[in-house]
Protein backbone atom coordinates (compact mmCIF):
# COMPACT_ATOMS: atom_id res chain seq x y z
CA UNK A 1 0.00 0.00 0.00
CA UNK A 2 1.72 3.46 -0.75
CA UNK A 3 1.86 5.52 2.07
CA UNK A 4 0.70 9.37 1.67
CA UNK A 5 3.18 11.03 3.85
CA UNK A 6 2.77 13.81 5.61
CA UNK A 7 5.43 15.90 7.59
CA UNK A 8 6.01 15.83 11.02
CA UNK A 9 7.78 18.71 12.37
CA UNK A 10 10.27 17.18 14.47
CA UNK A 11 12.05 19.76 17.48
CA UNK A 12 14.55 18.98 19.92
CA UNK A 13 13.28 17.36 23.09
CA UNK A 14 12.27 19.55 25.60
CA UNK A 15 14.99 20.17 28.38
CA UNK A 16 18.33 22.07 28.50
CA UNK A 17 20.19 20.46 26.23
CA UNK A 18 19.88 23.07 23.00
CA UNK A 19 19.76 21.42 19.08
CA UNK A 20 23.06 21.69 17.92
CA UNK A 21 22.30 19.99 14.78
CA UNK A 22 19.16 21.71 13.05
CA UNK A 23 17.55 21.68 9.29
CA UNK A 24 15.06 23.79 7.83
CA UNK A 25 12.82 22.51 4.52
CA UNK A 26 15.14 20.28 3.35
CA UNK A 27 14.38 19.20 -0.04
CA UNK A 28 16.80 17.26 -2.42
CA UNK A 29 15.77 17.18 -6.38
CA UNK A 30 17.82 14.94 -8.33
CA UNK A 31 17.33 15.17 -12.61
CA UNK A 32 14.77 17.69 -13.90
CA UNK A 33 11.35 18.00 -15.62
CA UNK A 34 9.12 14.82 -15.85
CA UNK A 35 12.17 11.86 -14.62
CA UNK A 36 13.01 14.09 -11.77
CA UNK A 37 13.04 12.77 -8.35
CA UNK A 38 12.55 13.93 -4.57
CA UNK A 39 14.55 12.56 -2.48
CA UNK A 40 13.36 14.99 0.58
CA UNK A 41 10.69 17.09 0.49
CA UNK A 42 10.53 18.91 2.81
CA UNK A 43 12.47 17.82 5.96
CA UNK A 44 12.86 19.75 9.21
CA UNK A 45 14.61 18.64 12.43
CA UNK A 46 16.60 19.65 15.58
CA UNK A 47 18.93 17.16 17.52
CA UNK A 48 19.38 17.68 20.99
CA UNK A 49 23.23 17.65 22.52
CA UNK A 50 24.34 14.61 24.08
CA UNK A 51 21.94 12.31 22.54
CA UNK A 52 21.36 9.58 19.97
CA UNK A 53 18.98 9.63 17.23
CA UNK A 54 18.32 6.97 14.84
CA UNK A 55 16.88 7.26 11.35
CA UNK A 56 14.99 4.53 10.05
CA UNK A 57 12.13 3.76 6.71
CA UNK A 58 12.03 1.63 3.80
CA UNK A 59 14.53 1.55 0.64
CA UNK A 60 14.45 4.76 -1.05
CA UNK A 61 12.63 6.74 1.34
CA UNK A 62 15.78 9.65 1.50
CA UNK A 63 17.73 8.34 4.92
CA UNK A 64 21.15 8.20 2.87
CA UNK A 65 20.23 11.42 1.10
CA UNK A 66 18.75 12.98 4.78
CA UNK A 67 22.57 11.84 6.19
CA UNK A 68 24.88 13.21 3.60
CA UNK A 69 22.92 17.36 3.69
CA UNK A 70 22.99 17.06 7.37
CA UNK A 71 26.68 15.98 7.30
CA UNK A 72 27.71 18.85 4.40
CA UNK A 73 28.74 15.77 1.92
CA UNK A 74 26.11 17.08 -0.80
CA UNK A 75 24.23 20.35 -0.80
CA UNK A 76 20.05 20.42 -0.77
CA UNK A 77 17.86 22.00 -3.77
CA UNK A 78 16.59 23.96 -1.24
CA UNK A 79 16.35 24.12 2.71
CA UNK A 80 19.61 25.30 4.95
CA UNK A 81 21.41 22.88 7.76
CA UNK A 82 22.81 24.23 10.84
CA UNK A 83 25.96 22.43 12.96
CA UNK A 84 27.00 23.94 16.17
CA UNK A 85 25.30 27.37 15.37
CA UNK A 86 26.87 27.65 11.74
CA UNK A 87 24.65 27.36 8.48
CA UNK A 88 26.09 25.81 6.09
CA UNK A 89 24.28 27.19 3.20
CA UNK A 90 27.01 30.26 3.02
CA UNK A 91 30.10 27.96 3.26
CA UNK A 92 32.60 27.92 0.20
CA UNK A 93 34.30 24.13 0.09
CA UNK A 94 37.40 25.12 1.91
CA UNK A 95 34.95 26.78 4.82
CA UNK A 96 32.91 23.64 4.86
CA UNK A 97 35.93 20.87 4.97
CA UNK A 98 37.00 23.15 7.89
CA UNK A 99 33.78 22.68 9.74
CA UNK A 100 33.38 19.56 8.87
CA UNK A 101 36.70 18.40 10.35
CA UNK A 102 36.24 20.44 13.45
CA UNK A 103 32.40 19.42 14.13
CA UNK A 104 31.63 15.91 12.62
CA UNK A 105 32.63 12.02 13.01
CA UNK A 106 31.32 9.82 10.65
CA UNK A 107 31.34 5.99 10.93
CA UNK A 108 30.96 3.87 7.65
CA UNK A 109 29.29 0.53 6.65
CA UNK A 110 32.34 -0.39 4.89
CA UNK A 111 34.61 0.95 7.65
CA UNK A 112 37.29 3.00 4.95
CA UNK A 113 40.43 2.10 7.34
CA UNK A 114 43.44 2.66 5.03
CA UNK A 115 44.93 -1.22 4.42
CA UNK A 116 48.44 0.14 4.76
CA UNK A 117 48.05 1.80 8.14
CA UNK A 118 48.08 0.22 11.57
CA UNK A 119 44.65 0.29 14.16
CA UNK A 120 46.54 3.18 15.69
CA UNK A 121 47.54 5.19 12.96
CA UNK A 122 44.26 4.83 11.18
CA UNK A 123 42.42 6.14 14.35
CA UNK A 124 44.61 9.44 14.84
CA UNK A 125 44.46 9.55 11.06
CA UNK A 126 41.91 12.87 11.49
CA UNK A 127 44.35 14.41 13.73
CA UNK A 128 47.10 13.62 11.58
CA UNK A 129 45.66 15.15 8.47
CA UNK A 130 44.97 18.42 10.29
CA UNK A 131 48.56 18.51 11.06
CA UNK A 132 48.10 18.49 15.29
CA UNK A 133 49.55 16.54 17.67
CA UNK A 134 47.58 13.56 19.17
CA UNK A 135 46.13 13.43 22.51
CA UNK A 136 48.02 10.69 23.55
CA UNK A 137 46.04 10.03 26.64
CA UNK A 138 42.91 10.22 24.99
CA UNK A 139 44.01 7.95 21.82
CA UNK A 140 45.33 5.18 24.82
CA UNK A 141 41.54 5.40 26.52
CA UNK A 142 39.51 5.14 22.98
CA UNK A 143 41.80 1.95 22.49
CA UNK A 144 41.24 0.53 25.96
CA UNK A 145 37.70 1.50 25.32
CA UNK A 146 37.22 -0.75 22.01
CA UNK A 147 38.62 -2.83 23.52
CA UNK A 148 42.01 -3.04 21.47
CA UNK A 149 45.09 -2.46 23.29
CA UNK A 150 46.12 -5.62 22.15
CA UNK A 151 45.31 -4.77 18.21
CA UNK A 152 46.60 -1.18 18.08
CA UNK A 153 49.93 -2.28 15.90
CA UNK A 154 47.18 -4.11 13.38
CA UNK A 155 46.45 -3.84 10.00
CA UNK A 156 42.86 -3.47 8.83
CA UNK A 157 43.57 -6.85 7.21
CA UNK A 158 44.71 -8.77 10.37
CA UNK A 159 41.44 -7.78 12.06
CA UNK A 160 37.75 -9.24 11.81
CA UNK A 161 35.04 -7.21 10.82
CA UNK A 162 34.10 -6.04 14.23
CA UNK A 163 37.03 -5.08 15.22
CA UNK A 164 37.82 -3.10 11.87
CA UNK A 165 34.35 -1.13 12.95
CA UNK A 166 35.49 -0.72 16.26
CA UNK A 167 38.71 0.73 15.30
CA UNK A 168 36.68 2.94 12.78
CA UNK A 169 34.41 3.75 16.56
CA UNK A 170 37.32 5.14 17.60
CA UNK A 171 38.20 7.28 14.64
CA UNK A 172 35.04 8.81 14.44
CA UNK A 173 35.79 10.08 18.17
CA UNK A 174 39.41 11.11 18.39
CA UNK A 175 38.69 14.56 17.55
CA UNK A 176 35.63 14.79 20.00
CA UNK A 177 33.26 15.76 17.08
CA UNK A 178 30.22 18.17 17.87
CA UNK A 179 27.97 15.56 15.78
CA UNK A 180 28.48 11.78 14.93
CA UNK A 181 27.34 10.63 11.68
CA UNK A 182 26.61 6.68 11.63
CA UNK A 183 25.76 5.36 8.85
CA UNK A 184 24.51 1.04 8.34
CA UNK A 185 27.22 0.72 11.65
CA UNK A 186 26.32 -2.72 11.45
CA UNK A 187 25.07 -3.55 7.79
CA UNK A 188 28.06 -5.63 7.56
CA UNK A 189 28.44 -7.58 10.91
CA UNK A 190 27.21 -10.25 12.18
CA UNK A 191 25.23 -10.48 15.09
CA UNK A 192 27.84 -10.81 17.49
CA UNK A 193 29.80 -7.97 16.03
CA UNK A 194 26.90 -6.17 16.03
CA UNK A 195 26.04 -6.16 19.54
CA UNK A 196 29.70 -4.90 20.14
CA UNK A 197 29.36 -1.79 17.90
CA UNK A 198 26.07 -0.91 19.09
CA UNK A 199 27.18 -1.07 23.05
CA UNK A 200 29.93 1.68 22.07
CA UNK A 201 27.68 3.63 20.59
CA UNK A 202 25.82 3.81 23.13
CA UNK A 203 28.44 4.06 25.46
CA UNK A 204 30.12 6.71 23.70
CA UNK A 205 26.59 8.41 24.11
CA UNK A 206 26.17 7.83 28.12
CA UNK A 207 30.03 8.30 29.10
CA UNK A 208 30.86 11.23 26.55
CA UNK A 209 27.64 12.83 26.05
CA UNK A 210 28.71 12.46 22.26
CA UNK A 211 25.59 13.65 19.98
CA UNK A 212 24.91 10.84 17.39
CA UNK A 213 22.86 10.31 14.35
CA UNK A 214 22.59 6.80 13.36
CA UNK A 215 21.05 6.09 9.62
CA UNK A 216 20.33 2.09 10.07
CA UNK A 217 17.71 -0.20 8.75
CA UNK A 218 17.58 -2.76 11.94
CA UNK A 219 15.08 -2.48 14.41
CA UNK A 220 17.49 -3.95 17.14
CA UNK A 221 20.12 -1.19 16.37
CA UNK A 222 17.59 1.24 16.42
CA UNK A 223 16.60 0.80 19.87
CA UNK A 224 19.29 1.85 21.65
CA UNK A 225 18.27 4.92 20.21
CA UNK A 226 16.83 8.00 22.08
CA UNK A 227 14.84 9.13 19.63
CA UNK A 228 13.62 7.34 16.08
CA UNK A 229 12.67 8.81 13.42
CA UNK A 230 10.77 7.87 10.46
CA UNK A 231 11.07 8.51 6.75
CA UNK A 232 8.91 7.89 3.80
CA UNK A 233 8.73 9.45 0.62
CA UNK A 234 11.37 11.92 1.67
CA UNK A 235 9.26 12.71 4.87
CA UNK A 236 9.56 12.73 8.36
CA UNK A 237 6.15 11.13 9.31
CA UNK A 238 6.55 9.46 12.65
CA UNK A 239 8.79 10.36 15.68
CA UNK A 240 9.15 8.45 18.75
CA UNK A 241 11.07 8.34 21.98
CA UNK A 242 13.06 5.35 23.34
CA UNK A 243 11.31 2.46 21.66
CA UNK A 244 11.66 -1.12 22.01
CA UNK A 245 13.07 -3.51 18.68
CA UNK A 246 9.15 -4.41 18.63
CA UNK A 247 7.28 -1.49 18.93
CA UNK A 248 9.73 -0.12 16.20
CA UNK A 249 8.99 -3.47 13.87
CA UNK A 250 5.35 -2.29 14.51
CA UNK A 251 5.63 1.45 13.48
CA UNK A 252 7.78 0.51 10.13
CA UNK A 253 5.09 -1.81 9.02
CA UNK A 254 2.64 0.91 9.87
CA UNK A 255 4.60 3.47 7.57
CA UNK A 256 5.61 0.62 4.86
CA UNK A 257 1.52 -0.46 4.84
Amino acid sequence: MEVVASPVPVVAEASHRGPVLSAEGLTRRYGEGETAVDALRGVSLEVPKGALTAVMGPSGSGKSTLMHILAGLDKPTAGDVSIAGTSIEELNDNELTKLRREHIGFIFQFFNLLPMLTAEENIVLPTTIAGEKPDTAWVDELIAKVGLDDRRTHRPSELSGGQQQRVAIARSLVERPTVLFADEPTGNLDSASSGEVLTLLRDSVDSYGQTTLMVTHDANAAAIADRVLFLADGLIVKDVGRSSEAEILAAMAEITG
